[in-house]
């Protein structure tokens, strides 16, 4: 089923681009991330962005790769907003409120999130850090479950941190 995931995301991206790279590289960025969460999280992890980059249905993901995986795969779409804003704060709402097998959505969000946190370190992204800074605390609040995916959190949290300018020196 994991390779019929990718091949299925890969069609339905099409020639979209992640940055200067084909979409493939941040999905398999994703999907390594959550090898050790299993198969069906990385099924998940190939298909997190069909629905709100693609012409892709959850009845055709529904069909295709099961109940769980359409309702994970939903839960990491963002809800309409006039703005990112809006739609985060919508989104991170809903996400507030998943619990049971379908936490596993969660594991995926963080997993996304910290690829594309590394991507901007990776590739001096600073406007997109300052993006990802600005609502890490309201993500943080909405997605996090202790024990759930710890190490992901851990290196979000250091990638994320905001440090203190230099105090000057008045010597």
């Amino acid at each position: 089923m994991l390779d019929d995931a990718r091949a299925f995301a890969l069609a339905a991206h099409g020639s979209q681009r992640y940055g200067d790279l084909p979409y493939s590289h941040h999905l398999d960025e994703v999907v390594a991330l959550l090898s050790p969460y299993g198969r069906e999280a990385q099924v998940i992890g190939y298909l997190h962005d069909v629905l709100e980059d693609t012409e892709v249905t959850d009845l055709d993901i529904r069909k295709r790769f099961g109940q769980l995986v359409a309702d994970c795969v939903s839960l990491l779409t963002d809800l309409s907003g006039a703005n990112r804003a809006e739609r985060k704060r919508k989104t991170y709402a809903r996400l507030t409120t998943v619990t049971g097998p379908t936490e596993l959505a969660l594991v995926v969000k963080a997993a996304d999130r910290l690829a594309n946190v590394r991507s901007c370190v990776r590739d001096d992204r600073r406007g997109l850090m300052i993006v990802y800074r600005s609502e890490h605390a309201c993500f943080k609040r909405s997605a996090y479950r202790t024990g759930l995916c710890d190490p992901f959190w851990l290196e979000l949290d250091a990638l994320l941190a905001v440090t203190p300018a230099a105090a000057p020196d008045h010597s």
